[in-house]
């Protein structure tokens, strides 16, 4: 099989150099370009030296959306951009007939109204959202989605929340009532950026809730459980930023309704038989972000409180892996019939 030409925007970016790494011993994969502004014309091996004598001799070009979209040697582009940046690289390579997997907000509501209220800025494409399909690859009902041409990579956040709640919504497990749902993400889900609030010694010995009560992952997180639900789901959401480099866990808290446990896991097993990237763990053991970092998995359990009544699920990822980079690839090897797990193990 001819390896697919693909290019990276954005690839000096945390997830963009994961992208990098990861497309680059893809065995399915070309790595046709690699874009920065900050780098351009520097050879990627000098930029990200771990990859001396496996860089393919590429160098970082410049980040122009009407030049990149020009290019006949790149078929599907990668954009590891901020939200608001993003949809105008989208528009420039939909125009020219590329494929464009997005790993920004920019896509992921299907609402401009509600993505203004949550990024405090008018949508920058929504003559698009139409055409975008919202991309978690182990909840996608039909073969549709992969005939899409803009795939919106789903958030850090919701692809921990999201893969053990909407099974439990779609089968009426739960109600989607008094969901309340605490996570704790490494630093680098913040981006890489130059802050004293992000540095070492600020963070160092630090946790911290953030972004309440409104975090820009809820909007995507009640969207998408409103529409397994087939009714508005609004949740308490609070993030926190906690001193490790990478990884998250969602603790999430919703009230049985009397369903038992053998109930929930049997849904769980049922959605989730023979999918590579979802680990079921027994009731009672509970996820650990140690063991999921650098991989492309999601490991969740659950237990219920015959206190409170209320099922106590537990799940853990590797926030640049199947939360953003790793997640990426799994869908465009989806995207391409190759196998799902094509490097990514």
């Amino acid at each position: 099989m001819t390896p697919i030409s693909l290019g990276i925007v954005g690839a000096s970016g945390y997830s963009g150099e994961l992208l990098v790494r990861l497309l680059l011993r893809h065995p399915g994969a070309k790595v046709a370009a690699v874009t920065s502004r900050s780098l351009a014309g520097t050879p990627l091996e000098q930029a990200m030296p771990e990859l001396r004598g496996a860089a393919q001799g590429l160098v970082f070009t410049k980040s122009e959306p009407a030049e990149l979209a020009a290019r006949d040697d790149v078929s599907v582009w990668f954009l590891a951009l901020p939200h608001g940046v993003a949809a105008e690289y989208a528009r420039a390579f939909l125009s020219a007939g590329r494929r464009v997997i997005d790993l920004s907000a920019d896509f992921r509501l299907s609402d401009p109204a509600r993505y203004q209220e949550y990024y405090a800025h008018a949508h920058p494409a929504p003559e698009l959202l139409a055409e975008a399909v919202y991309a978690l690859p182990e909840l996608q009902l039909s073969e549709d989605w992969k005939s899409k041409k803009l795939l919106a990579c789903p958030g850090c956040y919701p692809t921990s929340i999201l893969t053990p709640l909407v099974p439990l919504l779609r089968a009426k497990i739960l109600t989607g009532s008094n969901i309340v749902i605490n996570s704790l993400s490494g630093v680098s889900g913040a981006g890489k950026q130059a802050k004293e609030f992000y540095s070492f010694c600020e963070r160092a010995e630090s946790s911290v809730a953030y972004g309440l009560p409104k975090h820009r992952h809820l909007a995507e997180i009640e969207e998408q459980l409103g529409a397994a639900a087939g009714h508005p789901v609004i949740v308490q959401f609070t993030p926190h930023l906690i001193p490790q480099r990478r990884g998250i866990i969602s603790t999430i808290v919703a009230p049985s309704g009397g369903k038992t446990l053998e109930e929930l896991y049997a849904v769980w097993k049922q959605a989730y038989a023979g999918r590579p990237f979802v680990s079921l763990l027994p009731s009672g053991t509970c996820p650990d972000s140690a063991h999921t970092v650098g991989t492309n998995r999601v490991d969740f359990s659950a237990v219920l409180d015959s206190r409170t009544g209320n099922f106590v699920i537990t799940s853990a990822e590797d926030n640049l892996m199947k939360g953003a980079s790793g997640q990426a690839v799994q869908i465009f090897n989806l995207l391409h019939g190759l196998p799902e797990t094509a490097g990514l193990l």
